[in-house]
């Protein structure tokens, strides 16, 4: 995920694929309609229904203390695996955790480098999402869009365990411009399926309306706007993910495989 500075990631079969999300607009044609056995297009978790309400209580945090940080973080996960787990078992999809692990400073994972201005990282082959705990999330550990990482990679690993990274590693592309465009639909869906977790914890995460323009406006100046690679796509479009997943409330909202080029841009 990208910001002024922080970005996201999270690693498919040695390919970069950064973090940030799209949202659906209407009218436009399909670039590049993308053709599946159904894993994509058609997942039977898309069907599972929304993630029910359910209560994410967070303990008090000390700024600048990377342990008072990471056990502020952590019950975010828990309640993520519970949110995620039923909505499997309502598709009658295997569901599996992933690993969670806080660092202090940037280390090799996934078989590479941490590239710089990463926060956080999904590793599909093990499972695990790794989070680093840098000047920023210690300075601000309440900050909403850190909470948004943590539900985008997540996301990720939903994604995995539902077939979808899989199919994607598959998934025939025509040159570097249909790509990118697959590229930004996987980003895009993480992004919104973090917005559909938020909705089911949202009243007892205690935020304002403020903190949610505060949150959209981040995911707008996060896009590709600012980057060389058109692989996370615009920052309207990463607000309008993250917005549609928050009011849909679940995997069936956000369905970026189908939707239009316009919206994946």
């Amino acid at each position: 995920m990208r910001t002024p500075s922080i970005v996201a990631l999270c690693l498919l079969s040695g390919a970069l694929l950064a973090a940030p999300l799209a949202g659906p607009a209407a009218g436009a044609v399909q670039g590049y309609p993308v053709r599946d056995s159904g894993a994509l297009t058609r997942n039977p978790l898309y069907a599972a229904g929304a993630l029910p309400r359910a209560a994410c209580p967070q303990p008090a945090v000390s700024r600048g203390v990377p342990g008072s940080v990471a056990r502020h973080l952590k019950p975010l996960f828990a309640c993520l695996d519970r949110a995620w787990a039923a909505r499997f078992a309502a598709a009658r999809m295997p569901f599996a955790a992933p690993g969670v692990r806080f660092v202090t400073r940037p280390e090799r994972t996934c078989g590479r480098a941490w590239d710089k201005d990463v926060q956080a990282v999904y590793c599909n082959a093990t499972r695990e999402i790794v989070f680093l705990l840098d000047r920023d999330v210690l300075a601000h550990p309440r900050d909403l869009y850190f909470t948004d990482v943590i539900a985008h990679e997540y996301g990720h690993h939903v994604q995995n365990m539902a077939g979808i990274w899989q199919a994607l590693g598959r998934l025939p592309s025509r040159g570097r411009s249909e790509y990118y465009e697959q590229s930004r639909r996987h980003e895009l869906q993480a992004e919104c399926l973090a917005g559909a977790f938020l909705r089911s914890v949202w009243p007892s995460l205690r935020r304002t309306p403020a903190d949610w323009r505060g949150l959209l406006a981040a995911d707008r100046a996060s896009g590709d706007e600012t980057s060389a690679v058109r692989d996370h796509g615009k920052g309207r479009n990463i607000a309008a993910w993250l917005s549609r997943g928050f009011h849909g409330g679940s995997a069936g909202a956000c369905n970026t495989w189908t939707a239009t080029a316009a919206s994946v841009a």
